[in-house]
């Protein structure tokens, strides 16, 4: 197992040979033109790119994290302990972190896996990672930037994100780790950082959501459109201004961009760039849990302040899209409804719920509690959110009149 767990020498190994093995002929030549090189760098060194389409860390622990209030280790520290929060609620509590990991033996791990929050999801998945690396050593060199600048080295990754957190978990969370602290990078040159690259990368892969492909899309016009591209975190409104921009006008760049998305179609490509119109608390939803955009895109045509609850209930109930549409068309309504609503408007978010305690619904007390755990996170802010809802109805059963 000791020859098995040290690397290091394999690694320099791998990588005295790795242009000539991996690249070779005239992929050799193109690389050395391009001025690119493989190298062992610190992980101190490197640096997630912060407008990368593809999210690792959850929303609050990205801007965290990319503004510089937690350093890496800090922050898979926060990913540990939502992780932990998430599994103690559902009655899974674990404490180490190998405890996660799949047992091959179990037959019902598939199936536990899909009940695993998206916490416990990503942290399982890099727990998993760095393990590998731990065993067989990082093979794949991340490809990365070099930002360097005077006598200070700096690193931006291109491509390789999950293995950069996976190396962090191994070294500060996971025993064995008997590495020097260094990484096998593919660098770039700045000047040949590439979105389009990137893109490619990340369509390639299992796993990007919805609302990935849409930053993926946004990214990519902004690029072609001239933005300029910031090297710190960015809000959504930094994505959204991509509404405003279309392949019409950059028709050059159209087949390019369309590849570079995965070969897909002008309709899709304009499919996925419209989740950018989601609410903010919305679009964080629908990028945690993986939702279709095939659900999504009802969802955009209701008023900003609904867009989050649809979310919610797309994620509590499990909705189908031919559920999701019914609920944003409002679909369902008799006669006499819709004749009240044109004398008064009722809230839409009014009549989903009603919709939702119908009988044939199947929800259960218990389903309302986790329902309400997992929404907040916390078991004190589930039960107030509870109580206004009681308060809520309440007050509705004493508005009714008298029969």
């Amino acid at each position: 197992m000791s020859g098995k767990r040290d690397n290091t020498a394999k690694l320099d190994a791998l990588l005295a040979s790795v242009t000539e093995d991996i690249l070779g002929g005239e992929a050799l030549a193109e690389f050395q033109e391009h001025g690119l090189r493989v190298e062992r760098i610190l992980l101190e060194l490197v640096r997630p790119d912060p407008i990368q389409p593809r999210r690792v860390l959850p929303e609050r622990i990205y801007h965290a994290f990319h503004d510089n209030r937690l350093t890496p280790t800090q922050a898979l520290r926060e990913l540990v302990q939502m992780a932990q929060l998430a599994a103690r609620q559902k009655g899974r509590p674990f404490d180490g972190l190998l405890d996660l990991l799949p047992n091959p033996d179990d037959e019902g791990d598939d199936e536990q896996k899909s009940l695993l929050s998206p916490e416990e999801a990503l942290l399982r998945d890099l727990v998993n990672l760095a393990t590998t690396i731990r065993d067989d050593g990082q093979v794949n060199p991340m490809t990365v930037v070099d930002v360097s600048q005077g006598v200070m080295r700096q690193f931006r990754i291109e491509t390789g994100e999950r293995r950069y957190w996976a190396t962090w978990l191994l070294r500060d969370f996971i025993p064995g780790y008997t590495g020097d602290g260094m990484i096998p990078c593919i660098v770039i040159p700045a000047e040949s950082y590439s979105p389009f690259r990137q893109a490619k990368e990340n369509t390639a892969r299992a796993g990007l959501s919805a609302i990935a492909m849409a930053r993926q899309a946004a990214l990519l016009l902004l690029t072609v459109h001239g933005y300029e591209l910031p090297a710190s975190s960015v809000t959504n409104d930094f994505y959204r201004q991509a509404l405003e921009l279309d392949l019409r006008s950059k028709r050059e760049y159209t087949t390019d961009i369309l590849t570079a998305m995965g070969g897909i179609g002008r309709m899709r490509f304009s499919q996925f760039k419209a989740l950018l119109g989601l609410s903010d608390e919305a679009f964080e939803l629908a990028d945690r849990y993986n939702i279709d955009e095939k659900k999504l895109r009802y969802v955009i045509n209701l008023p900003h302040e609904y867009h989050a609850e649809v979310v919610r209930q797309i994620v509590d109930l499990n909705l189908t899209s031919r559920q999701v549409k019914e609920i944003c068309d409002g679909e369902g309504l008799d006669e006499d409804s819709t004749e009240t609503q044109e004398e008064e408007v009722i809230p839409r978010t009014a009549i989903q719920i009603i919709k939702a305690s119908r009988s044939e619904n199947g929800i259960s007390s218990t389903d309302l509690m986790r329902a309400a755990i997992r929404q907040e996170n916390d078991i004190h802010l589930a039960r107030a959110r509870l109580r206004m809802l009681q308060q809520l109805v309440e007050d509705a059963i004493k508005q009714l009149p008298n029969e």
